[in-house]
């Protein structure tokens, strides 16, 4: 039994090291954001949009990514597809590292986003695959495992990379290659998925590997169930049976906690960590060493969700992290309402060290020492008096030297927020996803969640910078605070437990709803 354990175990972990490939992807542009945005002038209203353009990139190529991926694997193969992810995140980190040119750079955000589309659907997929029924909850929660250690090690790269040089933006992007490049190799020592295999016709293959990985007895009874699952099978009628009457309630389950997931603001807060930390009165260093920090409870609490999804299952990890999700953005929003926003000596000194042209500062220190409520009241009125072509190229540098906050709070709420996702809808959402979907409609099934998930997740991002332009950090936070509010009453009416039952059985329960 250990040894078939082991096996699982190290089957899973190869794969789920995709996870950690695009987990650096995704937030490695954290750390560049104010470097690109002063080497490519993204500055003013203009400069937001193009901001959240270029930083939500990664999400748009995502879609692509989503939509065809299971379309792939299911003709293809799970194992191929993940092996071209490998080779396109190797793409993307070099491009993206080495390109003078802002078209450049987002092409090559895009074809990471790709990358992204095909590891975060089919990783999952595959160690679902391949588990026994009584431990599979935790190991597809390696992938989410995988995910945040490569998050926490791109917090911790950008850190230690910081002060290279004035191309130490280069050098973080870069640095994704390492791991995708190991990736690559690795992935050819894993067998393909013995569902699959079933679904092509090659169950002698199929057997095999599932004999390895839960002994002869289990493996019977699994080629069983799946054998019969497949014949099952309508002929000719996939996509439409995927939208057909008995798929409603799994659809809908799929699309709603995937949007969820999104909708509540997490890759946003991570695309832009470093930046609201210093919107929060701290300095660029401190705000890089507390996102290390955020990296590394988001690294404790995903531990944590994987010791206890197969335990306490999936639907109370949902219900304590959801609440906790909506209790610490609910609270981020009321730090950031409760502060205010005055020019004071100090004020002088934070805007030098940030390069201020002199002659504003001059200006600012004649301006009117009016006592504002909200980042956009204060920008708006010193607009007002300078104009806003003088203010707008600084606006994050005058929101950081005249906010009077609470800053431990706002890294008091945001860690309990990344806490809360890491232990429920962060590994959670794709235990789920890839247990409700029957056989036939799996990899189909998971591009049009993954799809969806995405399209939330570059909506989000996209419009991040804006958000805060317009509405505040107040007003932003609100806004995921309610979400999060909408996702625990989402789970309470509609998500079934599925911890302890195989694949085949859930399918025979879910259809009957």
């Amino acid at each position: 039994m250990e040894q078939r354990k082991k096996y699982v175990v190290v089957v899973a972990l190869v794969v789920a090291l995709g996870g950690f490939v695009w987990g650096f992807d995704a937030t490695v542009i954290s750390g560049a954001v104010p470097f690109i945005q002063k080497y490519f002038h993204l500055n003013g209203d203009r400069g937001d949009l193009l901001l959240g353009l270029v930083v939500s990139s990664l999400g748009w190529g995502v879609l692509g990514g989503t939509a065809v991926a299971g379309f792939f694997s299911d003709r293809f193969g799970r194992k191929k597809v993940l092996i071209t992810t490998a080779v396109m995140f190797t793409g993307s980190a070099l491009l993206s590292a080495l390109t003078t040119n802002i078209g450049l750079f987002f092409i090559a955000r895009i074809i990471g986003g790709l990358a992204v589309g095909g590891a975060i659907l089919i990783a999952p997929v595959y160690i679902a695959e391949i588990s026994p029924p009584e431990f599979r909850g935790s190991l597809v929660s390696l992938n989410q495992l995988m995910i945040v250690l490569g998050i926490s090690a791109s917090f911790f790269s950008n850190y230690f990379l910081l002060n290279v040089g004035d191309n130490n933006w280069r050098w973080m992007l870069g640095m994704d290659a390492v791991p995708a490049v190991l990736y690559f190799f690795l992935l050819f020592a894993v067998p393909e998925s013995p569902r699959w295999l079933f679904g092509k016709g090659q169950e002698e293959r199929a057997k095999e590997i599932l004999i390895k990985a839960c002994g002869v007895e289990q493996a019977e009874d699994e080629a069983r169930n799946i054998r019969q699952s497949f014949a099952e099978k309508a002929p000719g009628i996939r996509v439409s049976g995927l939208f057909s009457r008995k798929m409603s309630f799994v659809i809908f389950i799929a699309l709603a906690i995937a949007f969820f997931q999104q909708i509540t603001g997490i890759n946003a807060i991570f695309y832009y960590l470093p930046t609201i930390f210093v919107q929060a009165g701290g300095g660029i260093n401190a705000a890089f060493r507390q996102a290390v920090l955020v990296g590394l409870v988001n690294l404790g609490m995903t531990f944590v969700a994987i010791w206890l999804v197969d335990r306490l299952g999936r639907k109370p990890l949902l219900v304590i992290g959801t609440t906790g999700m909506a209790v610490s953005l609910l609270m981020c929003s009321w730090a950031f309402h409760a502060s205010s926003y005055q020019l004071t000596e100090k004020s002088f000194v934070v805007l030098q060290e940030n390069k201020v042209p002199a002659d504003l500062i001059a200006d600012l220190k004649n301006s009117k020492k009016n006592v504002f409520t909200t980042d956009k009241e204060f920008t708006t009125g010193l607009e007002t008096q300078f104009g806003a072509d003088r203010i707008k190229p600084y606006h994050d540098s005058l929101v950081t030297a005249g906010l009077n906050i609470r800053a431990s709070l706002v890294l008091f709420a945001i860690i309990g927020f990344v806490a809360s996702f890491a232990i429920s809808l962060g590994p959670v959402m794709w235990v789920l996803l890839s247990e409700i979907f029957p056989n036939q409609y799996r990899g189909m099934a998971m591009s049009l969640a993954g799809f969806w998930n995405a399209t939330v997740s570059a909506s989000v991002t996209f419009i991040f910078p804006w958000e805060l332009s317009h509405w505040g950090s107040a007003g932003t936070f609100l806004g995921y605070g309610l979400m999060a509010a909408a996702a625990l009453i989402f789970v309470l009416l509609f998500i079934p437990e599925t911890k302890g039952k195989t694949l085949e059985e859930l399918e025979g329960i879910l259809m009957r709803q």
